[in-house]
């Protein structure tokens, strides 16, 4: 449903998250799917930013099938140069 980079910290004798990220390159989730992410914590029972502190986009390039993390609004494949698709498509 969703994942990512999780930095853990422990604060008295409780478990909290301190940073959180969906860039996950093998599966390259949505940045909509924090609330997934956010049910996970509570049911853990953990206590997380209510956000990812860092979100990314990705495209899969449709020539090379490179997968690509979108920096600057620049959708173009960074091995081939081929122009990558404007909506996610994984």
């Amino acid at each position: 449903m969703s994942a990512g980079e999780i930095t853990f910290v422990i604060n008295g004798e409780k478990l909290e998250v301190s940073a959180i990220t969906n860039q996950s390159t093998g599966y390259c989730p949505q940045a909509s799917s924090w609330p997934d992410v956010a049910n996970a914590l509570q049911l853990a029972g953990i206590a997380g930013p209510g956000h990812f502190s860092s979100h990314y986009e990705f495209r899969r390039c449709r020539l090379c099938q490179a997968i690509n993390i979108i920096k600057d609004d620049v959708l173009e494949c960074a091995l081939c140069e081929a122009a990558l698709p404007q909506d996610w498509n994984f």
